[in-house]
């Protein structure tokens, strides 16, 4: 009877409770105008959809595929989803074996472009199986590009991932991902708010995307222009108090614009399953320190790094001149650059010292670049 998100309808439901509402819907006494923002035109489209309504036969047929209907109070119902005020599901129809509560309470979206680039595509794989591996169910819609990316890289880890879905459960849409969400139902969840055989329509996509924000911990958008479905769920998370990330691509690809938008707001900045498990997980989650490769040089104390870099690019210098340059006694100098003759980085050359040409210098920022 009430479309996905129907505000208006979630509160009567709260304040009078089904029974009830389904009496003044029905009766003709015009207790149903007493219903707040209830109007004759809006009346006639609520008892129109009620007519052709059958309870019984959706959950027939929902039974007849291995699904389920969970409502509000029900064990398996995920309290999150509360969070949605009025616009919350009246209910959730479900196929798939494990325990949606259970599976949502670590759970992360991976949304984005439909018609996404092969590096939007590499990126949600990866991502869907590397959050995978670290024990997260990965949540998306479904759709072409980002969203059965990220499903497959989830499924290729032999992790878990759940699609929330913008028509019936029974109904595989976009066709094309038939036996996506074949596996995902064999192997993980399947989703959706509309009865048995309903099909997909722009503003059921649309209203779909909260209950996915609702649901999970955090989004990240993997490619999104700004006008973007992706972008809409990455919103009502952010007003929902979940996190909100994102993941950079080029600053001239029209595709990665939303994105780069959204970073520029509240969103983070994320590369990998390991950032987005150390934002959404426990204390103490936290992705390793990213750094460059280790270079031969980096391995000197600070005194032998200063000797070498007094040493000129091709010509030769003299002990004494390299501990002026350096800072330090005749000595010390002379001592560090036998150390760093039999390390490989310098050679003698009659009384003089220079730079080892070559390869054996690995590190050396004159020859390095910066």
């Amino acid at each position: 009877m009430f479309e996905p998100g129907d505000e208006r309808g979630g509160g009567w439901l709260r304040e009078i409770g089904a029974v009830e509402l389904i009496r003044r819907l029905n009766c003709v006494d015009g207790s149903a105008q007493t219903l707040r923002g209830m109007t004759a035109a809006r009346l006639g489209g609520y008892r129109l959809r009620a007519a052709t309504a059958d309870p019984g036969r959706d959950l027939a047929d929902m039974a007849a595929v291995g699904g389920r209907f969970l409502c509000p109070g029900d064990r398996e119902w995920p309290t999150q989803l509360n969070d949605l005020g009025d616009a919350r599901p009246i209910g959730l129809w479900v196929r798939g074996r494990p325990d949606l509560r259970l599976w949502a309470l670590r759970s992360v979206a991976v949304v984005g472009a439909r018609a996404c680039t092969p590096y939007g595509a590499h990126m949600a794989a990866t991502l869907g199986a590397g959050l995978a591996e670290r024990g997260w169910v990965v949540v998306s819609g479904a759709a072409f590009g980002v969203d059965g990316a990220a499903h497959r890289g989830a499924l290729a880890a032999g992790g878990a991932t759940l699609a929330v879905l913008a028509c019936g459960v029974d109904v595989c849409y976009p066709r094309g991902h038939t036996e996506l969400i074949g596996r995902m139902v064999e192997q993980g969840l399947v989703i959706g708010e509309l009865p048995p055989s309903e099909h997909p329509t722009r503003s059921r996509f649309i209203l779909r995307n909260r209950v996915i924000a609702a649901l999970t911990r955090g989004t990240v958008v993997v490619e999104a222009e700004y006008r973007s479905g992706s972008l809409v769920t990455a919103r009502n998370a952010q007003r929902l108090g979940r996190f909100t990330m994102g993941v950079p691509g080029p600053a001239t690809s029209g595709l990665s614009a939303g994105v780069h938008e959204l970073l520029r707001g509240e969103g983070v900045l994320v590369t990998g399953a390991a950032e987005i498990s150390e934002l959404v997980g426990e204390m103490g989650d936290l992705a390793p320190e990213g750094r460059g490769p280790v270079l031969p040089r980096d391995l000197l104390d600070d005194v032998s790094a200063r000797v070498l870099d007094a040493l000129p690019r091709k010509d030769t210098m003299g002990g004494r001149d390299v501990a002026r340059a350096a800072g330090t006694s005749t000595d010390e100098a002379l001592g560090r650059l036998y150390e760093l003759h039999s390390l490989g980085f310098v050679e003698r050359e009659g009384d003089g010292w220079r730079l080892t040409p070559g390869p054996t210098r690995n590190g050396d920022a004159r020859r390095g670049g910066t």
